[in-house]
């Protein structure tokens, strides 16, 4: 081979931070080493892996095309270094979760991974759908649980369970004493909701098609907790999965509102890479999520 694997991850990693200091420190290299194992690299195979935009270096079409290909190169290197090794552990695995996923499902079911694999190293990121993609395709994670759509070439989307959304109101709320809300009451309420770009914003904008430019939308808050505790002090109306209802329905702080015209169903995914190895790591983790939606 004419290459190492040192000059794999100085690329891989570089085209992570899109910068040689960034990528020096994240490997323990000096900055000069890091630049000359990338020289040395398109040196030897007379190609640029990249081209400078200002301070970034940002990959060229060819550092794009096989980007993905020493990805898979290092995780199959690091799968073997750790069967050389004896290890008992399945090696490492970056999970990432939408907020709602990651609050309510995600938690639970990394601690029951991290208990039938004692071994292995787990971490996991909470972000809105669209900055989990993004982290997903820049191969900052290796396996990710969403709620939204996406559309990425390089990305594959599978549905794991289904879910369901929830209008929601204060106890106190004359909306609360209605059987069911009509596209009236929708229209007149103050609307609390999250953020675009998030899955949950993404479902109630469908559920709420042709009345949409007609909402009187109060606030829009990135956290399901703060959307929960400003419809609690009366602030408006709500929308939110049904798994984050749970105890305040219980407790009757909050009330659910029927809406049965309108669909506020929706699928949770698995979110991976086309081009990325599954270790044995992806696939447990996989099996377990698959079991947990069938229980």
């Amino acid at each position: 081979m004419r290459y190492s694997l040192r000059q794999l991850e100085v690329f891989v990693e570089v085209a992570r931070t899109e910068s040689v200091s960034r990528a020096a420190e994240t490997l323990g290299m000096s900055q000069s080493a890091t630049s000359g194992a990338l020289i040395e690299l398109e040196r030897q195979f007379d190609v640029r892996l990249f081209e400078r935009a200002g301070k970034r270096l940002r990959l060229s079409a060819v550092g794009r095309a096989v980007r993905p290909r020493a990805e898979a190169v290092l995780d199959h290197a690091r799968e073997l270094d750790g069967a050389l090794q004896s290890r008992q552990d399945i090696g490492g695995i970056r999970v990432g979760a939408t907020l709602t996923i990651g609050n309510y499902l995600a938690v639970p079911l990394l601690a029951q991974f991290r208990r039938d694999s004692p071994g292995a190293d787990a971490t996991l990121t909470i972000a809105n759908t669209e900055e989990i993609a993004r982290q997903m395709a820049n191969f900052e994670l290796d396996v990710a649980l969403i709620e939204g759509e996406v559309s990425h070439p390089d990305l594959e989307v599978t549905p794991w369970r289904r879910d369901q959304l929830v209008v929601f109101c204060a106890a106190g709320n004359p909306l609360s004493r209605k059987r069911a809300l009509t596209d009236d009451d929708l229209r007149c309420a103050p609307w609390i909701v999250r953020e675009h770009g998030s899955g949950t914003r993404q479902a109630f904008d469908r559920a709420m098609h042709g009345l949409l430019p007609e909402l009187r939308i109060a606030l829009t808050l990135q956290q399901t907790e703060a959307i929960k505790g400003a419809v609690e002090a009366g602030l408006g109306v709500g929308c939110v999965s049904r798994l984050a209802l749970g105890d305040a329905l219980e407790r009757g702080n909050l009330r659910a509102c029927r809406v049965p015209h309108r669909d506020f169903g929706r699928q949770f995914y698995f979110l991976l890479h086309r081009q990325k190895f599954r270790s044995p790591a992806v696939e447990r983790w996989l099996a377990l999520c698959r079991a947990s939606a069938s229980q």
